[in-house]
């Protein structure tokens, strides 16, 4: 295989703190790596090496192979708020498209059109100051694979994803031949698309070959075997230090290399390996829940012509755990906010039962009502995080050492300015922030993103035991099979479907809908065909009838001709409503519609077959 990439003795501190320093690794034509390390340790930094845009603190070396077609994904997409999707995407990529003739640029422009559909931006011309977060992140996605790279480099490429998009981008790079390297914390989409991990530790890189509980069974080994050999070097260490507290006159100028090992292992006998984990020990428990949490009835929401809510109707109950799904734009976020009225500037409540929005871009309406209870105390965990004090230190925020020091904030840390925190040490401080209220009803909404995979492993534990109500919007399938007991997917025009089970058992659901469907459509199909078959003999002439076809009129021939192009066109939709079905991609709201679509197809298609044979025959 050939090297793709080679990194030889790099480095990167932030003043006193030092991310990595003097690594190297290689990177071969078809390995697929998930990096993996605590948040603060460097992730991103070393990926904006590898982009070119910043540098090492030791020079090195990094050496990508000649003449191969390299795209990086970071995490924050830089786009003009003011130009169209297809615009933004073409503005990037004149690096990449420079160089190709017409034809070949028409086939990019071709591709960056299929990937926008696939990922549900077909209007190509709307303004990217009008996307959501995660529609923007699509747009990224979409760029990204329309160069058809054969190196990826990716930061966080499901962060704000919905979970539709995030299944379309497993499939595909988990189908291709490109090479990659990404940071993710997302352990259902590493074990599908990836087949090595990379682990950045204590400045150092190891790598090991296989899915994700293959890595977690091989650090453990590694970490022992480190701890074992410190204790065989501490055995050593204290015969030398007997040897040297011995008179001096042990200690002639032939020993000195001697005096210098023994300094040598003393500073290795120091060197055990200790995990530091977040500890959720002093934000357990919850103000005490009574029997009413939020009652809902008859909610129905309106922004401008887009309907959120239609007339849903639900009462929350004590400990219950719910997940939220849907796509990006569905309304997931403005759900949690008016259930627990939380509404933001452009949101003005005039009455109790009828709410007005007065928003930027149109009137907002919401009729029903809400009840919620009184010992309610909610925690409530946005996904746009908390706008911070740059320059407020960690201290400052959490006055409390010992539970700073439990959520990995050691004590050199506690001074430090919020502004020169990474994104996942922003994220824990505010989760911080919402835990230690002791809330009974605790929303988080998209709670892992930029969290490394250690602390979500500890949330998980947490958010199992929390003994108050739990309601999780997450693209995270891992993180919502562990917890939820049940699901509320927001199929679009403010349907929103309660499904109980886990987002796993809702998928395989989904599937056996899906085969179920093409199975009655396929049998419907035959029927339809024998019955044109039958229909068409019986009208045929037999051998002894003597009647000539009588000749049609100038508009029959004309219908004739239109049907048979109206019967190739209903094919053809029907040929795509099928392969679209067979993707296992479709959305529960688009998968009725297309199965829908599909009788109506067959539906028109008989009629049409019959007033051919009528004209035919």
């Amino acid at each position: 295989m050939a090297s793709y990439l080679q990194i030889e003795n790099i480095s990167k501190s932030y003043g006193p703190k030092i991310l990595f320093e003097h690594i190297g690794f290689n990177i071969n034509e078809g390995d697929k790596i998930a990096l993996i390390a605590p948040n603060g340790t460097g992730k991103t930094s070393l990926m904006r090496i590898l982009a070119g845009k910043d540098k090492s603190d030791s020079g090195g070396k990094i050496m990508f192979l000649k003449d191969i077609r390299i795209s990086f994904l970071e995490q924050e997409y830089d786009f003009d708020p003011e130009s169209g999707i297809f615009d933004q995407i073409m503005a990037h990529s004149t690096a990449f498209t420079g160089h190709l003739d017409q034809e070949h640029l028409w086939e990019y422009e071709r591709r960056v059109i299929q990937h926008l559909t696939s990922l549900n931006l077909p209007d190509r011309d709307q303004k990217m100051k009008e996307l959501s977060g995660g529609e923007v992140k699509r747009v990224a996605i979409a760029e990204m694979l329309a160069t058809e790279a054969d190196f990826f480099i990716m930061d966080e490429p499901t962060n704000h994803l919905d979970i539709d998009a995030i299944e379309f981008l497993e499939g595909y790079l988990s189908r291709s031949r490109c090479t990659l390297l990404m940071v993710t914390h997302d352990r259902y989409f590493l074990d599908k698309v990836c087949n090595t991990v990379m682990e950045m530790d204590h400045g150092a890189v190891y790598t090991y070959r296989g899915d994700y509980q293959n890595y977690l069974e091989k650090r453990e080994e590694r970490i022992s075997n480190y701890n074992a050999e410190t204790d065989k070097v501490r055995n050593i260490l204290r015969r030398e230090l007997e040897w040297m507290r011995s008179t001096p006159q042990a200690r002639t100028g032939k020993a000195r290399y001697r005096i210098n090992a023994f300094y040598d292992l003393k500073d290795r006998a120091a060197q055990t390996h200790t995990e530091k984990q977040v500890s959720m020990d002093e934000v357990k428990g919850s103000t005490r829940l009574g029997t009413k949490i939020i009652n809902c009835k008859d909610l129905s929401f309106f922004y401008g012509d887009k309907c959120y809510l239609d007339k849903f109707t639900y009462n929350f109950q004590r400990y219950e755990k719910i997940g939220i799904v849907g796509r990006n734009g569905a309304g997931k976020s403005t759900f949690m906010n008016i259930i627990t009225g939380n509404f933001t500037s452009d949101m003005v409540c005039t009455d109790p039962a009828s709410y007005d929005f007065s928003g930027k871009s149109g009137q907002g309406l919401l009729t029903g009502s809400i009840e919620l209870g009184e010992s309610l105390k909610i925690g409530y965990y946005h996904q746009s995080g908390i706008d911070f004090n740059p320059d407020d230190t960690v201290l400052d925020i959490v006055n409390d050492t010992r539970l700073l020091g439990r959520f990995l904030f050691p004590h050199d840390m506690l001074n430090n300015k919020v502004s020169k925190l990474s994104g996942g040490e922003k994220r824990r401080l505010y989760l911080l922030t919402i835990l230690m209220q002791q809330p009974n009803l605790l929303v988080l909404d998209e709670p892992t993103n930029d969290l490394d995979i250690v602390t979500l492993n500890i949330l998980e534990e947490y958010l199992k035991e929390f003994s108050g109500t739990l309601i999780i919007v997450s693209h995270d399938r891992h993180f919502l099979d562990r917890l939820v007991d049940h699901l509320f997917i927001f199929c679009g025009e403010g349907v929103i479907k309660d499904f109980v089970g886990s987002y796993s058992e809702y998928r395989e659901y989904i599937k056996e809908y899906e085969t179920e469907q093409k199975a009655k459509a396929r049998a419907e199909e035959k029927k339809l065909k024998e019955a044109a078959a039958k229909k068409a003999v019986s009208a045929a002439p037999g051998p002894n009838d003597a009647t000539k076809k009588r000749k049609l009129s100038y508009k029959e021939q004309k219908e004739l001709e239109q049907l048979e192009k109206d019967l190739a066109t209903l094919a053809g939709e029907k040929a795509e409503i099928e392969s679209a079905l067979g993707s296992g991609e479709l959305p529960f709201d688009k998968l009725q519609a297309a199965s829908n679509r599909i009788a109506e197809i067959l539906a028109l298609t008989e009629e049409k077959e019959m007033r051919w044979l009528e004209l035919s025959c």
